[in-house]
């Protein structure tokens, strides 16, 4: 479980792109290759320290791994009866 605000903020900023990139088109292994280059970019600017950034990458995986993260949200028909 995260509790550095730092490191909450990386993980919505960066589940939040998963799922935009999910709806636009990319997969897995794109997903998987944008975590690989965004926690890259955090060791190397030293925002967080080195184990908060590996929570963050444990999180993260479990994230991408569990479906209903990327399922779009059906629509609820509503059917008007009119009844007379």
């Amino acid at each position: 479980m995260l509790q550095n605000t730092d490191a909450i903020r990386h993980y919505q900023k960066l589940t939040d792109a998963l799922v935009d990139s999910w709806e636009r088109g990319y997969r897995y292994d794109d997903l998987r290759q944008y975590v690989d280059g965004y926690l890259a970019a955090l060791r190397n600017v030293n925002v967080i320290e080195a184990f908060q950034i590996h929570r963050l990458e444990e999180e993260v995986v479990r994230f991408l791994r569990d479906p209903s993260n990327f399922e779009l949200a059906q629509p609820q028909v509503e059917y008007d009866y009119d009844y007379r």
